[in-house]
């Protein structure tokens, strides 16, 4: 005993090599009480081999002492053998003390190799056994939660009556299920009866909040993230959406600013500060955000089509047809930018190539009853009534209401 005391104090005085020179050197002479002692101070300070030799010396001694095999698949699995752990813990017998352990354990090991039909089983079978046992109704909501079965995993955490388990909130995850499943106002309930305070907590809270109508929750929320921890790249952007939907861009445009600073990389909010910009008449550098937005994403619609929309604004048509042959050029095509280089074209009088984009985009759109009347009128102007009826005819079945397109069809069969 008193040599393992000593190995003890070796080891809290940062000693591990002479420690184990010492018990190994006492390994021979050792009880085998003392050896599960000396396994137990292994397992504390990491030393997995050593215990493991010991434990499987003491299991061929003693070949039903199942405690022996738990541990022992702990190390195991510890050591990433999992196999070896599978065999240990499926010998276990039904009516021994430790079987419920060793079927959670099981369960564990089937759930990390995504084996979640085999998972269940083992834990269904645990519950059977002890309906009311906490830690198989955490075991089986964890199993749910991490297949996505949301509804199942809140009836297993439903059950447990303590606030956490394995360091992990009960509430968290009844607030973090409930929200996957759209029960927002029941996730709120559920964040407000816990100390949020760490990172993804609060950003998850705050989106929570935002998904329930509750964007004072979230402002209140997200502004306590970003003083903790100013590189949390993903709340600026929610944010700032936020901000935007209470009517208050200028706050929304700063907290923009503020992300882009930390996330130079973040097409969304580049896209996002761009409009913002351009709400608040800072025309200059919403073109440059946007422009941003695109260089990192030349085939982003929304930006792409955002810029186009500004252009017309300025009725800088020449400006819309060069930005256009500039993404064709790099391989990027969408019937839209046709019907917008269509539309450039006709601005600029340019027909004949104005038609022929036209022609291409009605490929696409030609049940589109916006493109339809805009092209049927086009080819009227320029003279080709065939084509414009066989086009407004179209038009027509799918806005039969349009009684000034049916006035002008009438008036041309004539």
């Amino acid at each position: 005993m008193n040599t393992i005391t000593k190995a003890v104090q070796l080891l809290e005085n940062r000693q591990p090599d002479q420690a184990l020179n010492l018990l190994n050197n006492y390994m021979p002479q050792a009880q085998d009480d003392e050896k599960m002692m000396i396994v137990e101070i292994y397992m504390q300070w990491g030393f997995n081999e050593e215990a493991i030799t010991i434990l499987t010396n003491l299991l061929s001694k003693y070949p039903r002492e199942n405690e022996i095999k738990i541990m022992l698949a702990d190390l195991y699995i510890e050591n990433n053998q999992d196999e070896q752990a599978m065999v240990l813990l499926n010998e276990i017998p039904e009516e021994d003390d430790t079987y419920i352990q060793s079927l959670l354990q099981l369960a564990d090991l089937y759930q990390a190799q995504g084996l979640f039909e085999v998972a269940e089983q083992k834990l269904l079978t645990a519950k059977n056994l002890l309906p009311n046992e906490k830690i198989i109704n955490f075991a089986l909501g964890e199993l749910y939660f991490s297949m996505g079965e949301y509804k199942k995993a809140i009836t297993y955490y439903e059950k447990i009556n303590t606030a956490t388990i394995a360091e992990i909130s009960i509430h968290n995850r009844l607030a973090e299920a409930n929200a996957l499943i759209g029960e927002y106002e029941q996730a709120l309930n559920y964040y407000q009866q816990i100390n949020v305070d760490d990172a993804d907590t609060l950003f998850k809270y705050g989106f929570t909040a935002a998904s329930a109508g509750r964007n004072d929750i979230a402002i209140s929320s997200w502004e306590t993230l970003i003083e903790k921890d100013p590189y949390y790249h993903s709340v600026f952007y929610e944010l700032a959406k936020v901000y935007q939907e209470e009517k208050h861009p200028d706050k929304a445009y700063k907290i923009a600013l503020q992300g882009l600073k930390n996330d130079e990389f973040n097409k969304k909010l580049y896209y996002l500060a761009g409009k913002l910009a351009h709400q608040l008449s800072k025309h200059e550098e919403s073109d440059k955000w946007i422009s941003e937005a695109i260089a990192l994403d030349p085939d982003y619609k929304d930006a792409v089509l955002f810029k186009i929309e500004s252009l017309k604004e300025v009725e800088d048509f020449l400006g819309i047809i060069k930005f256009i042959h500039d993404l064709h050029a790099m391989g990027l095509t969408d019937p839209l930018y046709d019907w917008e280089l269509a539309r450039a074209f006709y601005e600029t009088e340019s027909y004949n190539n104005a038609l022929n984009h036209y022609n291409i985009a009605y490929n696409h759109f030609s049940k589109d009853a916006d493109f339809l009347k805009e092209y049927g009128y086009f080819l009227f102007e320029e003279g080709r009534t065939n084509k414009g009826i066989t086009v407004f005819e179209t038009y027509l079945q799918l806005q039969p209401d349009d009684f000034e397109v049916e006035e002008l069809m009438a008036r041309f069969k004539q």
